[in-house]
């Protein structure tokens, strides 16, 4: 399909670039009104490349969800298709709240560093320090970084480790659940609390946690097909469940409101310059079941290819859901859905997620490559 986009549109591409960049010079040597045109020229490009490519996605996949791709603060894509609660059949939109699953990390990591900002934690310190149950002999060696970045060995199931701590990357839930507990006690304050303090800074107007969501408009999770489902029970709250927990999965989301925290985040608002740098350093490395080989901050996954992007995948029944930000073009993209057939495996209802990180992705190079030859 990226080999596809990119056949069918070179030549197109070139065209532009040849009109565009002698046209404007014609008409006045104003390289401010030269660059606003070209501007202009790429992003009228990019919402007709991204509207027919990802048009394609939802039809070929009968996708049920939101995809919405926002950069600079200006909407290039947005779609909604499919229902919100499969029994009365009431339809997504734009204000649809659904559960992000591991995208929530992201929020536990950077609580943990604006804690670290206040001087209230050291990613350093041991997590003896803030839990008491890790003083001994085998747990005893584990940092707040390890937890963060997933190499403390800790295993999600039993209450032994994986391997010795700081030695390799093993995805742990349990382990941000720890860094939940670690917030509140560093805190003083539940993560709730902590949550909506920062939902509040990075302007998200309808987002929450599993425990405290009252709201309307929440896209509900089900297992199965539009014509055949099973509803998730007791949604959203199983999501505060010790098993899952709010702050390794529990965080409840909008579309536009994860573009809010993208803006928000990458442009600093939220933490200090060296601190942002911190959470987005590569510390370990995963071959991700859906995505390939990525980087690993804090919370957040790294593509480290020609356009690099940061992102981060997350499921809990029935909601599948990615978040990406290209850093270059500080494009977001944000794609959600409220059903899953596990009966094809994360790899078969995560296609539509994946072919859109492709598109994007490819349109990404292709326009960057294409304003930098146009501003020669």
């Amino acid at each position: 399909m990226v080999l596809k986009i990119y056949s069918n549109y070179f030549l197109f591409l070139f065209f532009i670039l040849i009109s565009c960049k002698s046209e404007p010079e014609k008409i006045a040597h104003d390289s401010v009104t030269r660059n606003a045109i070209i501007d202009s020229t790429i992003t009228a490009l990019q919402k007709k490349l991204l509207a027919q490519q990802i048009d394609s996605v939802f039809s070929k996949t009968k996708f049920n969800g939101s995809i919405s791709v926002v950069q600079n603060g200006e909407k290039l894509y947005e779609r909604e298709n499919g229902l919100e609660d499969f029994k009365t059949k009431a339809k997504l939109d734009s204000n649809s709240v659904f559960a992000i699953g591991s995208v929530s990390k992201q929020f536990t990591a950077v609580m943990i560093l604006m804690l670290e900002d206040q001087g209230k934690l050291n990613t350093n310190d041991k997590i003896s320090k803030f839990l008491p149950e890790f003083q001994n002999k085998q747990f005893e060696s584990i940092t707040v970084h390890q937890l963060l970045n997933h190499t403390s060995g800790i295993s999600d199931l039993g209450n032994g480790l994986h391997s010795k701590p700081g030695k390799e990357f093993n995805y742990s839930n349990k382990g941000y659940r720890f860094l939940g507990e670690i917030i509140e006690k560093a805190s003083g304050k539940s993560y709730e609390e902590n949550a909506e303090e920062l939902f509040g800074k990075a302007g998200m107007l309808h987002s929450s946690t599993a425990n405290v969501f009252n709201g309307d408009h929440f896209a509900g999770a089900y297992l199965g097909n539009p014509s055949r489902f099973e509803r998730i029970e007791n949604m959203p709250k199983r999501l505060s469940n010790k098993e899952i927990s709010v702050a390794a999965g529990g965080v409840l989301s909008t579309v536009n409101d994860l573009h809010r925290w993208n803006t928000s985040l990458y442009s600093g608002k939220i933490l200090k310059p060296e601190t942002l740098k911190k959470f987005l350093q590569k510390s370990s490395e995963n071959h991700h079941a859906i995505l390939g080989k990525v980087g690993y901050g804090y919370g957040i996954m790294i593509n480290e290819r020609k356009q690099p992007s940061y992102f981060h995948s997350g499921y809990v029944k029935g909601s599948p859901s990615l978040n990406i930000y290209y850093p270059e073009t500080k494009t977001s993209v944000v794609i959600l859905s409220n059903i899953a057939d596990e009966s094809k495996g994360k790899n078969g209802f995560f296609v539509p997620h994946k072919e859109v990180k492709k598109v994007t992705e490819i349109i990404e190079n292709a326009v960057t490559d294409l304003r930098k030859e146009m501003l020669k």
